[in-house]
């Protein structure tokens, strides 16, 4: 069979490519931030809610009022980079999505539940008792499972040669399971979230002029962020070799681009790692930032090698036309200055109550 013959003809874009792969690196990383967050300091407040099951830790507590507002940028700031995915690579993205339709549409669901989940949590933790941990559970389980199921489409856009599958199983349910990267991918990010969510609660405690307990969460958020990062360092090795071989070389010598910024966001881990654990948080969040900001590019990287026997973003017809591109900058400003100025509201509310 062709394969090229399954993959859609790419609509025209308004303006060069360019434009949307900077906003798409942009606008993805933001939401990784948020997603880590919410994610890591779910599974820190659940780990924390086990141990003092019959207590209400501080650190739990804390994470509840947080958690809703985590999750609200999460999902807000992954609108964008989805879209952005959607009009350089729609003709893979979407067949995918069409492929695995039905644990995809799930998603919608999931989000709502994890949504309600997270909010009894915030709303009753005082009352929950040892109730609370069904709520943080089902939150994070929920997470966990949209966040698999992110990774099959992610990684089932790559490899059209198994689109194929279709034609044995036409109802909606195909995963991308057979993926040798599928599973060191995922767990990539979930330690990445598990790091970063502790990096999170260390900061937060970190400006809390409260005694001993203040000084034990932030140690606590630290020794978080230090093993899963020492975690997230092995795995993402799991991952390199997972590659396609022809991939995997560039990252090893076979193309300087492409290993110059393997070696410096591995060089920038192993600085953070550093940093965490010298508890130096502020340096360990810059540096977090810039491996997060590489990691983002080498995963750019390796999707450009995957679809480069059938595309190429050089290929995209342009017919000019930068309205919509200046309306959406906007847009965007316009947003994010609400954004910033709602959770002034909401801190300065925290203050008083």
């Amino acid at each position: 069979m062709d394969i090229s013959g399954l993959i859609p003809i790419p609509d025209p874009i308004q303006v060069p490519w360019g434009w949307f792969y900077f906003f798409l690196t942009l606008t993805f990383i933001i939401h990784l931030v948020f997603m880590n967050i919410m994610l890591g300091s779910g599974i820190i407040a659940l780990v924390n809610s086990i141990k003092d099951a019959q207590k209400t830790p501080p650190l739990a507590k804390d994470i509840s009022l947080k958690l809703p507002y985590a999750i609200a940028l999460t999902i807000n700031f992954g609108v964008a980079p989805f879209l952005f995915l959607q009009v350089l690579y729609g003709h893979f993205i979407y067949v995918s999505s069409v492929l695995m339709a039905i644990y995809w549409l799930s998603v919608v669901g999931l989000l709502i539940l994890l949504y309600y989940s997270a909010y009894i949590y915030d709303f009753k933790f005082d009352v929950l008792k040892g109730a609370k941990i069904f709520f943080i559970a089902i939150t994070v389980i929920l997470a966990l499972i949209i966040a698999f199921l992110f990774t099959n489409n992610m990684t089932l856009m790559l490899v059209p040669a198994r689109w194929a599958t279709y034609f044995h199983n036409p109802s909606g349910t195909i995963l991308n399971l057979t993926e040798p990267t599928l599973w060191p991918r995922y767990l990539h990010f979930v330690t990445a979230s598990i790091a970063i969510g502790g990096l999170f609660v260390a900061f937060i405690w970190s400006r809390k002029k409260d005694h001993l307990q203040a000084k034990q969460n932030m140690n606590q958020g630290l020794q978080w962020f230090t093993y899963a990062t020492i975690a997230q360092i092995l795995i993402g090795f799991w991952f390199l070799l997972s590659l396609p071989q022809h991939i995997m070389l560039k990252f090893m010598g076979g193309s300087t681009l492409y290993t110059g910024i393997f070696f410096l966001a591995l060089g920038s881990a192993i600085l953070t790692l550093t940093f965490g654990f010298k508890r130096k948080i502020l340096p360990a969040i810059v540096s977090t930032l810039l491996t997060i900001t590489l990691m983002v590019l080498i995963r750019s990287f390796v999707r450009t090698s995957y679809l480069k026997p059938y595309f190429s973003m050089d290929a995209l017809e342009v017919t000019l036309q930068y309205s919509p591109l200046i309306v959406f900058l906007i847009a965007l400003s316009l947003g994010l200055g609400i954004i910033v100025y709602m959770l002034k509201i909401a801190s300065q509310a925290k203050k008083e109550v």
